[in-house]
């Protein structure tokens, strides 16, 4: 036997939010305990028509309220609104030709008070007939008593839920099982279909895809330390990550430039590259280029140490040989020596290349590697307080004790002998001067070489300092120059070339005789300044 219907059944969720119907033109309604509001109208000539169904009377699942209902005065362009109690229920329309079936509500005192019936009205044209034909529209908001027990009907419809009819509702707490996605069988079936040569054709135009699908997508990133094979990059100043990350795949080092960048973006703090060349090895993956990039021992400098006491040729040749830079590239810079930002009146680079050791990345040109020794030769001038427009004179002599003096303890003794000279304008009569004017490579001179007034550099035929620098004298010269030691000495003289002895005195006499033991020492040292 099928169920009874339901409030909810014959009226909708009353949960639901209330909307405004569209408006329905007027037609006989009724409604349970309210009397409906009539246009006037003329009584008809026939008697009333008998209902085609025995009048049923219907229990409303709420008590009756006592309402005071006024007629509605219909309007021209608008139907008249019946006014309801609280409780709003929406009009009821029997269809015109069917009949309703009898509802047998719950047993329950009937009410004394008369209940509406159903009658069957002749077709009204022009208005619809049918729920269906009508716009959907929600049920009313106002929600009925209910008996404590589970509401609804009270049945089981199988689905673990209670009442609500089997229409509405559906699976709660659960989800239709999905079908499993067999993308990569398809292709395998499709393959198979279309042989090798379908095949060829299919991964050609769809290779990225079916290699995503069947996982054959190669590694963008190599594994371990390397093949064994060095190779070196260099990071320039200003390059970022993504630069660096280019440079090792381009080097062969990473097996592409996205597996480092990747990992960069990985790292907590972000790696600080040092600009410079680094010394690594083909095929490494990126986490050990990053390692190997961060330790200061990969890194790849050209370590040039340039003593104390260097000429300028003898500096340029070290330059060459440490560093691999072509020794013409090296000569033509330093020949145009005005683009260092000398003093004026200096006659050439001589003497302004400062003796350190300095680490230069390879393939760094000529220009650059000369004017950071430059630069370093200013800023120790500046250190000890020396004026720019004393600057030529200053390491002029500087040069000449550094390479006059045996040893450090000694510079400023030869200081005070050169300063003690200038002041009396007695010639300074240095060796170490003429052998440079005349480009020998030892520090002893012949006579007709100190005979020799051509030499701009020779200081037997001219009186006070030289023209410029003999030679790139270090700090503790510069030092002696400006400070010599206190002492009446005019004479000095180097008799022992491995020791640095050196014999100073203040007459002629004591000169002649330091001359004597020098000379004795170079016939028992004949390979001695060779």
């Amino acid at each position: 036997m099928a169920d009874e219907p339901t409030w909810e059944d014959l009226f909708g969720d009353p949960a639901a939010p209330p909307v405004q119907r569209p408006p329905v033109p007027p037609a006989q309604t009724t409604q349970p305990g309210v009397p409906a509001a009539q246009p006037p109208v003329q009584p008809p000539a026939q008697p009333p028509t008998q209902p085609a169904f025995p009048t049923q009377t219907v229990q409303p699942a709420f008590p009756a309220q006592p309402v005071q209902s006024a007629p509605v005065q219909p309007t021209p362009t608008q139907p008249p609104r019946l006014q309801a109690p609280p409780l709003q229920q929406p009009p009821l329309q029997a269809p015109p030709v069917q009949t309703v079936p009898t509802y047998q509500p719950p047993s329950a005192p009937v009410p004394s008070s008369p209940q509406p019936t159903f009658q069957q009205q002749p077709t009204i044209p022009q208005q619809p007939t049918y729920a269906s034909q009508l716009p959907p529209a929600p049920a009313p908001t106002y929600t009925p008593p209910q008996p404590d027990a589970a509401r609804g009907s009270g049945r089981d419809d199988g689905a673990g839920r209670r009442g609500g009819g089997s229409e509405r509702g559906g699976y709660r707490g659960q989800k239709p099982p999905r079908k499993r996605k067999l993308t990569w069988l398809w292709v395998l079936i499709v393959l198979f279909v279309l042989g090798a040569g379908g095949f060829g054709v299919v991964y050609a135009a769809f290779g990225p895809q079916i290699r995503h699908v069947m996982g054959w997508e190669p590694s963008l990133d190599y594994s371990g330390t390397g093949d064994g094979q060095s190779t070196t990059i260099t990071i320039l100043p200003g390059q970022i990550g993504a630069d660096v990350a280019n440079s090792l795949a381009k080097a062969g080092v990473t097996k592409t430039a996205a597996a480092f960048y990747n990992l960069l973006l990985k790292q907590k703090k972000a790696p600080n590259f040092e600009p410079g060349t680094y010394k690594l090895e083909k095929q490494m993956s990126a986490q050990s280029a990053l390692t190997a990039i961060s330790n200061p021992a990969n890194r790849v400098v050209s370590k040039v140490v340039i003593p104390e006491g260097f000429n300028l040729q003898q500096i340029l040749a070290r330059l060459n040989a440490k560093t691999g830079a072509p020794l013409s590239q090296l000569q033509a810079e330093a020949k145009n020596f005005t683009q260092f930002g000398l003093p004026a009146g200096a006659p050439s680079l001589e003497g302004f290349l400062f003796p350190a050791t300095y680490n230069f990345d390879p393939g760094t040109p000529a220009k650059v590697m000369l004017q950071a020794m430059v630069t370093r030769m200013n800023t120790s001038l500046k250190s000890h307080g020396v004026a720019p427009a004393d600057e030529l004179r200053v390491l002029t002599l500087a040069s000449i004790i550094q390479k006059e003096g045996g040893t450090s303890a000694d510079f400023y003794k030869v200081s005070r002998v050169f300063t003690n000279r200038l002041a009396v304008k007695m010639p300074l009569q240095s060796d170490a001067t003429v052998s440079y004017g005349a480009g020998s490579k030892t520090i002893s001179t012949t006579g007709a070489q100190r005979a020799d007034a051509s030499n701009p550099y020779n200081t037997y035929a001219h009186a006070g300092l030289p023209v410029g620098p003999i030679a790139s004298p270090g700090d503790t010269a510069i030092d002696a120059a400006l400070h010599p030691v206190a002492g009446p000495w005019i004479y000095f003289v180097l008799v022992n070339g491995y020791t640095g002895e050196t014999v100073y005195s203040t007459t002629a006499a004591g000169q002649a005789a330091g001359v004597k033991q020098w000379q004795a020492w170079l016939k028992a040292h004949p390979g001695y300044g060779s």
